[in-house]
């Protein structure tokens, strides 16, 4: 028996092996690789490591993939409510023929995943505003970041804008609050090799960063970050390794013995791209919390 399925550009990127542990319920990794050793998961036709990424239209084949009583059950879709549907309507900045702008919340995903249902993707697929399109995730913004953030609304949009991503054509600027006084040049770049793990595969990336000082005094400092790579948690990760994580964030945290915020002072502000001779620029006002921080610690925007 063999089973087709067809990403999706909304998946785009992804590993095969977080693709297939989205797309069925609770499917062990260990059962993921021992089926893609032994050819039972082809990519294309082609046999392919866990690592192995999906992109749009890539067709993967299941050959007698047998997984819980014979039965290969989808995961159950997020339906959100209509009141959940409005809320996120009401933080539209741009609606146009070709994409949606929204000022992403603190706290809701882009993407449904195994830790978190609740997502943009599914809100808007039910938006009156999507009625005759589909949405598409161009880009990436963690959970707990508000700010900026694009849904197309058709493929070739999305495949345009995916582009100029990859393509580092799209400039975005990010404003956070850090814990303590940042002691370096006012304006400048960041420059670090992040590791990841793939797995138990250590992996080092370049990173670089665009640096802005704003406002600091001995207790805060208040800076802008314009990312030129485009790595995981890549703001978070290098004002950690400076010993000055941001406010709010759980993961890396330079500060673990001091009580830390609820909410991540990290938010995407602007985004520039040119489409056509066409310039673009959006803006997300920072939510209140983010400004309330501002006055507590006495920083200036």
């Amino acid at each position: 028996m063999k089973k087709l399925i067809n990403v999706d550009n909304t998946f785009s990127g992804m590993r095969i092996d977080r693709f297939l542990r989205k797309y069925f319920v609770s499917i062990p990794q260990s059962l993921i690789e021992k089926n893609l050793r032994n050819g039972k998961i082809k990519l294309n036709k082609k046999r392919v490591k866990s690592s192995n990424k999906v992109k749009n239209n890539d067709i993967i084949e299941l050959h007698n993939f047998e997984y819980k009583k014979d039965e290969l059950v989808k995961k159950k879709i997020f339906v959100p409510s209509n009141t959940i549907i409005k809320e996120n309507e009401n933080f539209i900045i741009e609606n146009n023929d070709d994409f949606v702008v929204i000022n992403k919340q603190s706290g809701i995903s882009v993407q449904g995943g195994t830790k978190s249902k609740k997502n943009l993707i599914d809100i808007f697929s039910k938006s009156e505003i999507f009625k005759d399109d589909k949405p598409y995730s161009v880009h990436r913004l963690d959970k707990e970041t508000s700010g900026v953030f694009l849904i197309a609304k058709n493929r070739s949009t999305a495949q345009l804008l995916t582009s100029l991503f990859r393509l580092r054509k799209v400039y975005k600027t990010y404003i956070a609050i850090c814990r303590g006084e940042l002691d370096i040049e006012d304006k400048g770049i960041f420059k670090n090799n992040l590791i990841r793990y793939d797995n138990d595969k250590k992996i080092i990336e370049k990173a670089e960063t665009n640096y802005e000082i704003l406002d600091k005094n001995n207790n805060s400092t208040f800076i802008q970050l314009n990312p030129i790579t485009g790595r995981k948690h890549q703001l978070r990760k290098q004002l950690y390794n400076l010993g000055h994580s941001i406010i709010g964030d759980k993961k890396y945290n330079s500060f673990k013995n001091q009580k830390n915020n609820k909410n991540l002072m990290l938010h995407s502000y602007e985004i520039k791209f040119k489409i056509k001779d066409k310039k673009y620029t959006f803006r997300a006002i920072p939510p209140q919390y983010f400004r309330n921080m501002l006055n507590i610690k006495r920083l200036n925007f």
